[in-house]
């Protein structure tokens, strides 16, 4: 166990309120001693606390959290971010248009709210380190549950056109019609070559496990490009290597990761609005 682990141990009480992070598999996630430590920061007696859940036992987990009177919130990863909306009440307009969540806190009934903060978050990390999105020409890999919320804040934030491949074309089809409305342009491409783009955003989970393949061919990487990885707790991953390698600029996975701690705070707290 870390200092910060310590730390943050030492803090809990009869009184702490809990925040789950709720997926399979958990062995690479950071999230709950950041996440600890910075909700106690901002005053919250909050602790976030590892669930592996299987798919099949989803819906058993739920129904235990929503029991927990101490239990506040619950954040949702991998591969549970479009199958939880189904334990929502309430949704934002951005999970309402992407039928995803990635993160739920109560509503005054008890009932669940579900919003993802994965768009948010990404924009974030991007922005912190020097990416510009208004007016850009954008290729995201992944049209999954964070590609889908990451799609509708680049689009919000600007992009001039954003460019979409998924292996699942159908999903790539989908999350496009799902982005209507929303300013700039969406469209599939039929292959992952960022030669024509100013940023390239990797929302695969590639790069998670050691063997895994590339989302991409690392020698189309060109230095005028600006690179963002959600792939978190892992080190530095070979897309993002590669990219520092040719004087890319980049966001990483934990970029990402801290950029998440204010807006989930702001979530919790209720001081985050739809």
């Amino acid at each position: 166990m870390t200092a910060e682990a310590d730390a943050v141990g030492l803090q809990c009480t009869g009184a702490t309120r809990l925040f789950p992070i709720v997926g399979d598999p958990l062995d690479h996630v950071r999230a709950p001693s950041w996440f600890s430590a910075h909700f106690q920061e901002r005053g919250l007696a909050t602790l976030c606390v590892p669930m592996a859940v299987a798919p099949r036992d989803l819906g058993a987990a739920m129904a235990g959290l929503g029991a927990a009177k101490n239990v506040d919130g619950v954040c949702i990863t991998m591969p549970h971010k479009t199958c939880a909306t189904a334990f929502c009440k309430t949704l934002s307009p951005t999970s309402q248009r992407t039928g995803i969540v990635s993160a739920l806190r109560r509503n005054p009934d008890g009932s669940w709210h579900g919003h993802s903060t994965d768009g948010e978050a990404f924009l974030k990390a991007l922005t912190d380190h020097g990416a510009t999105i208004a007016g850009a020409d954008i290729l995201l890999l992944g049209a999954g549950g964070a590609g889908s919320a990451i799609a509708v804040a680049l689009l919000e934030a600007g992009a001039a056109r954003l460019a979409i491949f998924d292996t699942e074309k159908a999903r790539t089809l989908d999350l496009i019609q799902r982005l209507a409305g929303l300013p700039g342009r969406a469209e599939a491409v039929e292959t992952p070559d960022p030669s024509a783009f100013q940023l390239l955003c990797n929302a695969t989970p590639l790069g998670l496990e050691a063997d895994d393949e590339p989302p991409l061919a690392l020698e189309l990487l060109h230095a005028e490009l600006f690179v963002g990885d959600v792939i978190a707790g892992v080190g530095e991953t070979p897309l993002i290597a590669a990219a520092r390698a040719r004087g890319c600029g980049t966001a990483d996975g934990d970029a990402m990761v801290r950029a998440v701690l204010d807006i989930m705070s702001d979530f919790l707290s209720e001081a985050w609005r739809s």
